[in-house]
């Protein structure tokens, strides 16, 4: 019974390793390679596959998804003499596993290797300030013969990228020392730009007001020679409705010689006013003011001037005193030209205080118009013909 026992244990164990020789189980995204006695025989898909036990051999199961490999900082020399380290990454993906596994040996260090001399290839033909600037151009450079090389390794490069380029210590400080400087030049012209815009909008707006100060300035002037102009025409309207009115009152009011003469006497002091008068000539009018002075006198005695017959109208208690006689008629007459020289002869004092007589011998050498009034008094009869006597109402 125990050699039984041990002989179904060998059984057993035998089934369980064939079966386990004979199913074998591939990942997604993944292929298996398998040989026949050393040799290739088919490529297994990924899921469940049966093979030939101790005959195939699963030799090599490849990743067919997308790889990321990044290689450390190779030395690289410039065209201008400067080594600089850059490091790179490459994307790359296996499409034909069976090409991936017996063409190359290992492809990973087969691209690394391939990378290293490409990018010195490229690098070499390039300063430094293009190297740093070029970054896609180098990029482009690196996966076109990459994708060339490795194409026939079945493998596939989709991405090459640059993760740094690293210039040496004494390098970089030049560099900020240059970027420094390029940065205060470049802060400096746009401070002098703005301060040139500043002063450029400053005078424009200066510019403006000037303008509008000038346009108000000249429309107040408008404005105001507008509105001069309108109050000189209201003024001379007024001036001369007022003017209208006035002659048209005096002429309403029909003033007769007496009334002319007695302003013109009124005025004559108001002339004579002032320092500057020095020398006061009476006109040749001043006679006939006297004439009508007169007359009026004569016309306030009650004795008419005219031939013609008036007639009177009954004043009442109105009505003025009349003179007695011929007497009196002298007497008031004389007192009228006392009246009319004493006022001749201060109008002349308060112009020139020293040349009193000058005005009196200038009245004096006038030569009366009209035969003197005394005659007409003592014949008993005026100009006119009347008699002296007043009429008794």
């Amino acid at each position: 019974m125990p050699v039984v026992a041990a002989l179904l244990v060998l059984i057993f164990l035998f089934v369980v390793l064939m079966l386990a020789k004979t199913v074998r189980i591939v990942p997604q995204a993944r292929a298996g390679i398998v040989e026949r006695f050393g040799k290739y025989k088919e490529t297994l898909p990924a899921g469940l596959n049966i093979v030939v036990p101790f005959v195939d051999r699963v030799r090599y199961l490849i990743d067919l998804r997308e790889q990321v490999v990044s290689f450390p900082p190779q030395p690289v020399i410039t065209e201008d003499n400067l080594v600089v380290s850059i490091d790179t990454v490459i994307y790359f993906q296996v499409t034909d596993p069976i090409a991936a596994t017996y063409e190359i040996a290992n492809y990973i260090q087969a691209i690394e290797q391939l990378t290293m001399t490409t990018l010195r290839n490229i690098v070499g033909g390039m300063d430094l300030e293009g190297t740093l600037t070029s970054r896609d151009q180098i990029n482009s450079g690196l996966r076109g013969v990459l994708d060339e090389a490795t194409g026939k390794w079945g493998i596939r490069v989709n991405r090459v990228e640059l993760k740094g380029i690293d210039p040496p210590p004494s390098i970089k400080d030049s560099m900020e020392k240059q970027m420094r400087a390029d940065r205060e030049k470049r802060a400096t012209i746009l401070t002098a730009e703005g301060q040139r815009q500043a002063a450029i909008l400053g005078a424009e707006g200066e510019k403006q007001s000037a303008i509008l100060t000038a346009e108000g300035a000249r429309e107040s002037q408008i404005l105001r020679a507008q509105a001069d102009r309108e109050a000189q025409i209201l003024r001379a309207q007024g001036e001369g409705q007022a003017i209208q009115t006035v002659f048209q009152a005096i002429h309403d009011g029909q003033p007769d010689q007496s009334l002319l003469a007695y302003q013109y006497l009124q005025m004559m002091p108001k002339i004579a006013q002032g320092d500057a008068n020095k020398v006061w000539v009476v006109p040749s009018e001043f006679t006939k003011a006297l004439e009508g002075l007169g007359s009026s006198m004569h016309e306030i005695a009650g004795i008419p001037k005219t031939a013609s017959p008036r007639t009177r109208v009954d004043m009442g208690s109105m009505e003025p005193p009349t003179l007695a006689g011929s007497g009196a008629l002298d007497s008031e007459l004389s007192k009228a030209n006392k009246a009319v020289e004493d006022a001749i002869a201060a109008a002349e004092h308060a112009a020139n205080p020293g040349r009193g007589a000058r005005i009196t011998s200038t009245a004096a050498d006038v030569p009366p118009e009209s035969p003197p009034v005394a005659d007409d008094v003592d014949d008993g009869a005026s100009d006119d013909g009347t008699t002296g006597a007043a009429p008794t109402s």
